[in-house]
């Protein structure tokens, strides 16, 4: 299947809220293939977004410490209790910031079948989990920082001329 080019902080598709999937296709499977090449075709990756292919579907691939899989219109469920961990977006590649983020996340959704799915994470995949349906809803995470730190992220990951 296809390796396609990641979009980049500032692309508008990034801030495009998905829509849901209403049809379990070919198209559909097509797609969620394409993620899944191009989530493993780099080291340290271990989530991909439909948004960021500019694809305006709630689909979602990960792959952590031997869980791999996928999810369509997926749901979360978070624990109270958060830590606050190193963060990183194939969209603003090689820069990493500390973020709060739920320790344990419940995902509900359906496959590229239309079977239901639920994956339980703790600790990285839970917030690789958490990282990849903010994708879905346009939301980015250096949104989740503060202002100051938002902006030191943000010129952080600007592309050098």
């Amino acid at each position: 299947m296809t390796v396609r080019p990641i979009r980049m902080f500032g692309d508008p598709a990034l801030r495009a809220v998905a829509e849901p999937v209403r049809d379990f296709d070919r198209e559909l499977r097509g797609l969620v293939k394409s993620l899944t090449s191009t989530l493993r075709a780099g080291a340290g990756r271990a989530g991909l977004a439909a948004p960021q292919l500019g694809v305006p579907l709630r689909v979602v691939v990960y792959s952590y410490e031997g869980k791999a899989g996928h999810l369509v219109n997926p749901r979360l469920e978070l624990s109270e209790r958060r830590v606050t961990a190193d963060e990183a977006c194939l969209s603003a590649p090689g820069v990493w910031w500390p973020l709060e983020r739920s320790y344990m996340a419940t995902a509900r959704g359906r496959d590229m079948f239309g079977k239901p799915v639920t994956v339980r994470a703790l600790g990285v995949l839970a917030r690789v989990l958490q990282h990849e349906c903010d994708h879905l809803d346009g939301v980015l995470f250096s949104d989740h920082l503060e202002e100051e730190e938002r902006a030191r992220f943000l010129a952080a990951a600007a592309p050098s001329e």
